[in-house]
């Protein structure tokens, strides 16, 4: 009787043990993917806002490019399109001949059910030319790209090439898909064409 009653204590402690092993194992994880997706949209979010800060400008509004559109991105869902002129400082291809502005161009693609934060970089670009580039992805699992133009007076989500103009203001936001979580991480931005200098650009605190 008393070796089935040990061997009983025995039997639940190891459950629990184990029971309790899965709980921490399970919430590592959960931190592990976390950290990662915050990483992710905290990098993106520094990359556009470089090159934003790098936008290309010239005195003759015809050769500058600024174009942001929204387009849908399967059922009730829509990815902001934000293509743009910088000033690049490192070659996109190192075996390439290669001046220093670059067509960039930003937007969500859906992949199966993962949507990809994509960077396309041209090198060279020309109106002659149909648009090209390298395709990278900057940050996967992206719930939301959303890009907003300020023109002095008020917030518009596109800024199409008609306008022969540049907005104040660009703001962009960046949530991760987490459906597990209320507060997912995010990053909005908030930078200055005016000037586009530095201390122009902010960077808004998000969840996560």
């Amino acid at each position: 009787m008393e070796v089935l009653v040990a061997s009983t204590i025995g039997v639940f402690i190891t459950m629990v043990a184990v029971g309790a092993l899965r709980t921490i194992i399970a919430s590592a994880e959960m931190v592990d993917s976390n950290i990662n997706a915050a990483a992710e949209v905290r990098f993106a979010a520094n990359m556009i806002a470089r090159d934003l800060q790098n936008f290309y400008t010239d005195d003759d509004i015809e050769n500058t490019k600024f174009i942001g559109t929204v387009e849908a991105l399967g059922d009730d869902n829509y990815t902001s399109y934000l293509i743009f002129y910088t000033i690049g400082r490192t070659k996109a291809r190192i075996d390439q001949p290669e001046g220093d502005l670059y067509e960039v161009e930003y937007y969500l693609m859906q992949e199966g059910e993962t949507s990809l934060l994509m960077r396309r970089l041209w090198p060279n670009p020309s109106e002659y030319l149909e648009p090209g580039g390298i395709l990278t992805v900057i940050a996967e699992d992206i719930a939301t790209f959303e890009v907003q133009y300020f023109d002095g007076e008020e917030w518009s989500d596109e800024w199409p090439e008609e306008m022969q103009a540049l907005p104040d203001l660009v703001s962009i936001s960046i949530v991760a898909r987490q459906p597990d979580r209320s507060n997912p991480p995010s990053e909005s931005i908030i930078v200055n064409l005016a000037r586009s200098e530095a201390e122009d650009v902010s960077i808004l605190e998000g969840g996560g």
